[in-house]
């Protein structure tokens, strides 16, 4: 599907139609150029190889270089591809070009945002599925407020079966929201503000698809 690869600038809101507050993410998507096509004859599937974020050359293995050189363009710190461009698209995906929000996405259009979470390290259950603790402080409980509770049989199975809600690693996923809306479009700028949150912290990689 069509999309472009961006890097999350921050929150903010706006106010909508009727005079509603909406918070909003900001995006700085684009321009991104193209480094590779592919199509049915020779790679079995159509996609598009989209490239963004500057990236030094001493930085980057001489297989990137060469990658990048034949779209006459520099290393690019993401490399991202996108399988099944439309039709519309077919005078714009050619090796080389650049790639900007405004080709794209405009204003009222619904797309997917793809992040990753931010890293919460290893945390218990409260916080990781939301488990309310044991409860009261009264009557022998001790320490217990956070704890997980029952953990599973003792006879049979005799384990902890697959699956079980535990304490562990927190965040650092992808992650994907569906059906954001583009509210404003700033091409001047290569900036998308969209309706909610996405994930990630700043500055790192979103990449949007229609």
């Amino acid at each position: 599907m069509p999309g472009i690869i961006g890097r999350k600038v921050g929150m903010t809101s706006i106010y909508g139609p009727e005079g509603e507050n909406i918070a909003c993410t900001v995006i700085e998507a684009g321009p991104c150029v193209v480094t590779q096509v592919k199509n049915v004859e020779t790679d079995g599937y159509r996609a598009v190889q989209l490239s963004f974020g500057e990236k030094k050359e001493k930085n980057s293995t001489s297989a990137h270089i060469g990658h990048v050189k034949k779209a006459n363009t520099t290393p690019k710190r993401n490399l991202i591809e996108f399988r099944d461009f439309r039709v519309e698209f077919d005078g714009i995906v050619e090796l080389g070009k650049e790639i900007r929000v405004q080709d794209v996405f405009k204003e009222g259009d619904f797309l997917d945002a793809v992040g990753t979470s931010k890293g919460k390290g290893f945390q218990g259950v409260v916080k990781r599925h939301g488990f309310s603790g044991v409860g009261g402080a009264t009557h022998g409980q001790h320490d217990r407020l956070r704890a997980p509770g029952s953990m599973g049989n003792a006879s049979f199975a005799s384990r902890v079966p697959k699956g079980k809600r535990l304490a562990g690693r927190m965040g650092n996923d992808r992650v994907k929201l569906t059906n954001l809306k583009v509210v404003k479009i700033m091409p001047d700028q290569n900036l998308i503000v969209i309706s909610g949150s996405v994930p990630g912290a700043k500055n790192s990689t979103i990449i949007l698809q229609k």
